[in-house]
């Protein structure tokens, strides 16, 4: 099996992790019944979206074992940064009721953008900007989806 060696350790393990949640999704969403595209039922999405998730990360993963795929070797974990994620993840569900969408997605974006190693202020704000009225505009008065916007105290 000359042919297939992994040249992109990093895409690989990139497209073995999409792969692993996809399966573990798909597994956990066959506990609900799955209906029709005319009538989804509560699993139909989550199954849908967990085959979507496995064809990308097969797709990583055969472009990670291609003849002409560049070299990457896989660097350490950046626990760092995925404390940085993490934590922005939990403060944002912590933070949604008191400060609303608006609140706490400035804290999630501001929060995660720590992890990166190009953090700016400047560009962190902008992020921020931008995410909140595309958030707003499609799962608030796009979708409908019934979410605190404002902070608790002002109503």
């Amino acid at each position: 099996m000359k042919g297939l060696a992994i040249r992109n350790q990093r895409a690989f393990a990139s497209g073995a992790l999409f792969l692993a949640f996809a399966i573990f999704f798909f597994v956990e969403a066959l506990t609900y019944p799955a209906g029709t595209a005319a009538k989804m039922g509560p699993g139909y999405f989550p199954r849908l979206l967990a085959m979507v998730l496995a064809t990308i990360g097969l797709v990583v993963i055969f472009g990670a074992l291609s003849p002409t795929a560049e070299r990457e070797v896989l660097r350490k974990w950046d626990f760092k940064g995925l404390a940085w994620v993490t934590g922005s993840v939990v403060l944002f569900g912590a933070l949604l009721f008191p400060l609303g969408l608006i609140g706490a997605l400035f804290v999630l974006i501001m929060v995660s953008s720590r992890a990166s190693p190009e953090f700016t202020w400047t560009g962190a704000l902008a992020n921020a900007a931008v995410l909140i009225v595309l958030c707003l505009a499609v799962f608030v008065y796009g979708l409908g989806l019934q979410l605190p916007v404002w902070p608790s105290f002002l109503n």
